[in-house]
């Protein structure tokens, strides 16, 4: 794979390329003064604001287009593209990227997935005038269940709905012009007793509304996160979103890009905090060395480096996958929030080890990396939890197993999938499906790839012949679960499936991007040894081992981790410019 090299002719200020713009404007992160800089996000954390200065610098930016389709005036083409400008912002604050915007997305997608003509044309309006919109899919009491959701939007006079409930923990809320309610429109039971509900703010009668106070929160100090309850408020039936009674199915098919894009961007927050624990260990001094010297220290380093490299490995595939098998795409959104946050969140518990006794002080490199340490849970979870991915997949085993994993052939990925940077399908939201009905061309690029191409790298080769072998197994005894083994009810064995099924793909993505790489590349992406190191990291992740990386790669990604923290290059595999 190769790896961009940022060096250009123009100034990056003037740059075609958004991510490069944005990284000039936010400027050198350490520069004494700079009101986007490490000392303005963390004054603004202790005071438990929004950074206004950044909120400022991305209104000029224009970030709200990047959440508008093309084709409605704005620039959003697919999650890939949209990742990379937000983890440009979560790199420097996540809570300016989750405050500003993160959930003006996840809302909007709802809304470009099933609204109508009229409903998309306003929220496209809305946001490129610079209005957010708030996304109120939970409700405490009922977390990731949405069919037991209590806000009810039921029939009143004059053809309304009167809406009553209530929606807590919804960022921005208090300041948003538009929402998106999951309500429940039908006192039936069932899966088609709930819609979705576009609402202007502004529009809504102000004496059927009580705010609610915000929520003490450990990280995201500076979200502005509020609730809201309603009392037979009066709203249109058109703000239904798409058919009444398909809010579930619009909410997972939009899932699909958002379970995607949201661990992606959470990715800048991993590179920020390995970039301060390096920071750290080269400058802290200790048996006569600095911490860095120290060979435990290098592989923690390092491991986290791979971490990084894997999952941004498979958040990659996942999101050019959206375009070239959208139909498949709700089994890789699941499977990447299945892996990809814990990775996240244990990668950066694994660096504060590093920093020690002195991660307690408030000095030097601490007081980021405890902000970072803080925002990486609320980050991490998101508005979907571990189990839930799993409830999502589990059911989808059986099938797959049967038409995909024992079938002597069947379609692989498109390559264009594993080569960033090339021209990808226009993304169809239509195409978007509930479930992947038995197909995943990913896993076949992994049996197919390891039939192949046994004469590549024998070390590779042989990862490769592992992960299928896997497949195998994963095959036989996804045959032999029962039709009570696949709810919410299953066993753990049976949820533990799943997660050996994310970490095939997760496998087959890194190996992919490996065997479709540019011929000729030069630097450490045509390299074998973050393929290597990141497939043995998915093995500690997935249980397969526990074993450390061994000291040739440790010490290989260690070199690569410092040429690019000194020459000013994000850890990823994209390695562009960044002041952070």
């Amino acid at each position: 794979m190769t790896l961009v090299d940022p060096a250009g002719t123009t100034s990056p200020a003037a740059s075609p390329d958004p991510v490069d713009r944005l990284e000039a404007l936010f400027g050198d992160a350490g520069a004494p003064g700079n009101p986007v800089g490490r000392d303005a996000v963390l004054a603004a954390d202790a005071e438990g604001a929004m950074l206004s200065a950044g909120e400022e610098l991305l209104d000029g930016f224009g970030l709200n287009a990047h959440f508008v389709p093309e084709a409605l005036g704005g620039r959003f083409t697919g999650p890939e593209d949209l990742i990379g400008v937000m983890r440009a912002v979560y790199r420097r604050d996540p809570a300016l990227g989750l405050g500003y915007g993160t959930g003006s997305f996840m809302a909007a997608v709802n809304v470009w997935t099933s609204g109508s003509t009229r409903q998309q044309t306003w929220l496209a309006g809305h946001l490129l005038s610079g209005g957010r919109v708030a996304c109120g899919y939970h409700e405490l009491a009922h977390g990731n269940d949405f069919a037991r959701a209590e806000l009810t939007a039921l029939p009143g006079p004059d053809g309304q709905l009167l809406v009553n409930g209530r929606k807590e923990v919804v960022a921005n809320l208090g300041r948003a012009g538009a929402m998106v309610l999951f309500a429940r429109t039908d006192e039936g039971p069932g899966s088609r007793s709930h819609s979705q509900l576009l609402l202007e703010t502004a529009r809504l009668a102000p004496a059927a509304l009580t705010r609610l106070p915000r929520f003490a929160t450990v990280g995201m100090r500076g979200v502005p996160l509020g609730g809201i309850e309603f009392t037979d408020c009066p709203v249109p039936a058109d703000a239904v979103v798409g058919t009444p009674g398909h809010g579930l199915e619009t909410a997972q098919r939009s899932f699909q890009l958002t379970r995607i894009a949201l661990p992606g961007m959470t990715l800048g927050l991993l590179d920020t905090a390995l970039r301060t624990a390096l920071r750290g260990a080269l400058g802290r001094n200790l048996y006569g060395g600095t911490a860095a010297d120290l060979s435990l220290s290098r592989t923690v380093l390092a491991e986290a480096f791979a971490d990084l490299l894997l999952a941004d490995a498979f958040v990659t595939v996942a999101a050019r996958a959206a375009h070239t098998a959208p139909a498949q795409s709700t089994v890789y959104a699941s499977a990447v929030k299945l892996l990809v946050p814990a990775l996240l969140m244990g990668a950066v518990s694994r660096l504060s080890e590093l920093l020690g006794s002195q991660f307690y002080l408030r000095s030097g490199e601490q007081p980021l990396f405890q902000k970072l340490q803080r925002d990486v849970l609320p980050s991490a979870f998101g508005h979907a939890s571990r189990v839930s991915c799993q409830a999502a997949l589990l059911p989808q085993l059986p099938l797959t197993a049967r038409r995909t994993w024992s079938a002597d052939d069947g379609p692989a990925l498109p390559a264009t999938t594993f080569r960033p940077g090339e021209q990808l399908p226009q993304l169809d939201f239509g195409a978007l499906k509930v479930t992947g009905g038995g197909r995943d061309p990913l896993s076949r690029t992994l049996l197919q790839g390891a039939e192949r191409r046994t004469g590549e790298d024998g070390a590779i080769a042989a990862r490769a012949s592992e992960y299928a072998a896997e497949v195998r197994a994963l095959s036989a005894e996804a045959a032999r679960l029962t039709p009570d083994q696949l709810g919410p009810a299953a066993p753990p064995h049976a949820f533990d499936l799943t997660t050996r099924w994310a970490g095939v793909l997760a496998a087959a993505a890194c190996l992919g991007l490996w065997w479709e790489r540019p011929d000729g590349g030069q630097g450490p992406g045509a390299e074998p040894a973050w393929v290597l190191a990141a497939l043995h990291r998915l093995g500690v992740h997935t249980g397969r081992h526990h074993d450390p990386l061994p000291q040739p790669l440790s010490e290989v990604l260690y070199a690569e981790l410092l040429r690019r923290h000194d020459a000013g290059l994000t850890f990823d595999h994209a390695r562009r410019s960044t002041g952070a």
